[in-house]
């Protein structure tokens, strides 16, 4: 087995055994990661790689909209949140805009890193718990 094939296997069984709680956190660092392709291909002048990797990143901001669940008021303002950033990277897919897709990216970490705070507290109350 060679090392890019037991990468992919590693990778593989790091999704298959995280708790939904990790796979949203690598979903967050993975949108992070698409955007930061898409500006340093926009950097490089390889416009299909920049559009590819908004793609990537637009599907995981659809996705984190998709499962939001909307009888709870703070779903609602993250679902305008996830528009929000949608948007911004569409706008910065057509022009090929950078300055769009930081803005999108530091936006993405912010939820991330709450996201990651929120994991260590509930991880602390449930230790207390037991």
């Amino acid at each position: 087995m060679n090392a890019a094939n037991m990468a992919s296997a590693y990778k593989s069984q790091q999704i298959m055994t995280a708790s939904p709680e990790e796979l949203t956190l690598m979903l967050y660092n993975g949108a992070i990661r698409f955007i930061a392709e898409s500006m340093q291909a926009i950097d490089q002048g390889n416009m299909e790689k920049a559009h590819k990797a908004n793609m990537r990143a637009q599907e995981i901001v659809r996705e984190f909209m998709a499962t939001l669940d909307m009888q709870y008021e703070i779903s609602q303002g993250y679902y305008k949140l996830y528009d929000y950033i949608e948007y911004r990277l569409i706008q910065a897919n057509i022009k090929k805009d950078k300055d769009q897709l930081e803005e999108a990216k530091n936006m993405l970490q912010e939820l991330r890193d709450t996201w990651a705070q929120a994991m260590k507290i509930a991880r602390a109350q449930r230790a207390v718990a037991r």
